[in-house]
């Protein structure tokens, strides 16, 4: 059975390794556009200042290793350019030399991720100015970084956005973050990111928002920025206005894409094209909670769908169970973390919510070094299951957010949140937990 697979990170190398597992007869070819195989992208901003040492570091496995360890066809910088369904071939062409090759398969699986936005304004590509997606991505910042750079533009307030701040403002630098929107985190309610927007300021951070950027200045380097609310003058910009499902090449294939270009695939990974699978960043993530498809990128589901593919594209039949759209994030002194829908969401998809919040400590009270858990739970008003949460504070944010998640993935209701058997000693815990006492606060007013 010949394999094929479009991309060489994490989606597809966990399908690559799957497929080996469970059949040793497979020959397995893995077309990866860059020349760095199976690496943590999400390491990449603590690459910046030093937290992280090198670039290489975040590498799991070299691609050498796939050849000579496990005897897959790893080619490197080579970028496919066509998929021919009817004749189970993809065409492709090799960056270096321009030459034109093609591979035929007998399951194919597109793995191709992400590429970073990159709106169209004018001067875009003058010297200093970067994205950060790949390991050259970073590699060419930090270079950057030796060319007296003192003062630093990134654009959007998203993950990698936030992530870069901290990092760069951990070097000593000034930084300016430009939003076009009302708040930073899109991912988080309004009221919630507020304490975000607190926390940027209380470490220097020039917060613009409501701005949009609409052109750049500088002769060979970037010099300013300039906004719809006038100019920040500059040493270097980081451009993170999102990401994108790498599928442009998939036009005129047949395959069933979203309108942002995201490939539609089944639990089982599948698309509409017979033995064509997708994964990862460039396909659809069933979200539980709001019963659809969804667009949520990042690297644990890319691994989870990634390996499901695998299993199934060699004989096996796993599914998807979905996501919950959980996520966390370090932002100086706060971690942010989150699952399930916002009021945003739930509004946009008419989903009854009823909102409750509440401030909490993170341990019991009288043990020294406690900090405050800011919470908001969303639960359905009729059926009370749980629907979202949000919690930003100093510490314990990690251990409640993946509480939520599980009660998410088992559809649990707000009331029986309180009947769960958590972990507590007083370094960790009041004896209940802060999200089993809002249980316990919506009980009472039921009653």
């Amino acid at each position: 059975m010949k394999y094929v697979i479009i991309g060489g990170v994490a989606a597809g190398m966990s399908a690559a390794m799957e497929i080996m597992r469970t059949d040793e007869q497979a020959e397995i070819t893995v077309l990866e556009r860059g020349a760095v195989y199976s690496y943590g992208q999400c390491g990449l901003p603590y690459v910046i200042n030093g937290l992280v040492p090198s670039a290489d570091d975040v590498i799991a496995r070299s691609v050498q290793s796939f050849r000579e360890d496990h005897g897959i066809q790893a080619e490197i910088n080579i970028e496919v350019t066509e998929l021919d369904a009817q004749e189970r071939k993809v065409y492709a062409k090799r960056i270096q030399t321009k030459e034109v090759v093609s591979f035929t398969y007998d399951r194919l699986l597109i793995a191709t991720g992400a590429d970073p936005i990159q709106p169209n304004w004018p001067r875009i590509n003058l010297e200093g100015i970067h994205v950060l997606k790949t390991i050259p991505d970073t590699k060419a910042i930090v270079t950057d970084m030796m060319e007296n750079v003192e003062h630093v533009t990134i654009i959007g307030g998203g993950y990698i956005g936030l992530e870069a701040t901290e990092s760069f403002r951990s070097l000593g630098l000034s930084v300016t973050l430009i939003q076009r929107g009302d708040q930073l985190a899109k991912i988080f309610d309004l009221d919630m990111a507020r304490q975000i927007h607190e926390e940027a300021s209380k470490h220097g951070v020039d917060v613009k928002l409501g701005e949009e950027v609409t052109h750049f200045e500088g002769d060979k380097r970037v010099k300013r920025v300039i906004t719809t609310n006038g100019a920040v003058d500059t040493d270097l910009v980081l451009i993170s206005a999102g990401i994108h499902p790498n599928t442009d090449f998939l036009k005129g294939s047949g395959l069933h894409m979203t309108d942002e270009g995201a490939i539609i695939v089944s639990p089982a990974m599948q698309t509409s094209l017979p033995d064509v699978y997708a994964a990862g960043d460039c396909a659809t993530h069933y979200h539980i909670v709001k019963q659809l498809n969804d667009y949520i990128p990042l690297g644990t589901t890319a691994n989870k769908q990634g390996r499901i593919a695998g299993a199934n594209m060699a004989g096996r039949y796993l599914t998807f169970k979905g996501i919950t759209g959980t996520s966390i994030i370090q932002f100086f002194d706060l971690t942010l973390g989150r699952t399930g829908i916002t009021e945003k969401e739930a509004k946009r998809l008419n989903i009854p919510y009823q909102a409750e919040t509440k401030t909490a400590n993170n341990q019991a009270g009288y043990y020294p070094g406690g900090e405050d858990l800011h919470i908001k739970l969303l639960y359905h008003p009729y059926t009370n299951h749980v629907l979202g949460g949000q919690i930003i504070g100093k510490k314990g944010v990690d251990k409640r957010i993946d509480v939520l998640a599980t009660a998410l993935y088992n559809q649990m209701t707000i009331d029986q949140l309180q009947d769960l058997d958590l972990a507590y000693a007083p370094p960790y815990n009041g004896v209940w937990d802060p999200i089993q006492k809002i249980a316990r606060r919506w009980n009472r007013d039921k009653t």
